[in-house]
């Protein structure tokens, strides 16, 4: 029988667009935590786009599939189902696999709002909800520079990487 790797990798990625403004809208939700903006993001679930990529690379490390596997969009009770118990869900099953999280790497890319105040406390928020020192998560934001849709503001990208290991 084939030994397991102490170390694995995991990479996860999405990509939300705006939706029109709307009447009350106050906030857009990031790595769990909303700030102020006049619009927020379309899709499925909240549209947490940074806590999706998050919960991608775990899965993804633990060679689990990924959110559309274990939260389908076909599925009813995903409606509006907030990410944050999405990635929970997601580290419970690494952590049944046998597996710990080391660290975790992020990047969201979005020309609007501005993140730079809001990076500390995405990243409390996800160590939060992955029981982890809030010196294991690291978020950084970057512009489109105005190029694409990111830099057109119409839509906002994350990306993750994670390393995990093998509990002994």
């Amino acid at each position: 029988m084939e030994e397991r790797p102490s170390y694995r990798v995991g990479l996860g990625h999405d990509t939300h667009r705006f939706t029109p403004p709307q009447p009350g809208t106050v906030s857009l939700r990031l790595g769990g935590v909303d700030i102020p903006y006049d619009r927020t993001l379309r899709g499925h679930s909240d549209a947490d786009v940074l806590l999706h990529a998050v919960t991608d690379a775990l899965l993804g490390a633990a060679a689990l599939g990924d959110i559309g596997d274990h939260f389908p969009d076909t599925d009813q009770a995903n409606r509006g189902r907030d990410s944050a118990e999405m990635l929970a869900l997601a580290a419970g099953l690494l952590r049944c696999g046998g597996w710990s999280i080391v660290n975790l790497d992020t990047i969201v890319f979005a020309e609007a709002p501005k993140l730079g105040p809001y990076k500390r406390a995405i990243a409390e928020r996800i160590a939060s909800i992955l029981e982890l020192p809030s010196d294991r998560v690291s978020v950084k934001a970057k512009t489109g520079e105005k190029i694409g849709i990111i830099g057109r503001g119409e839509a906002i990208s994350a990306e993750a990487i994670v390393l995990i290991e093998a509990l002994r």
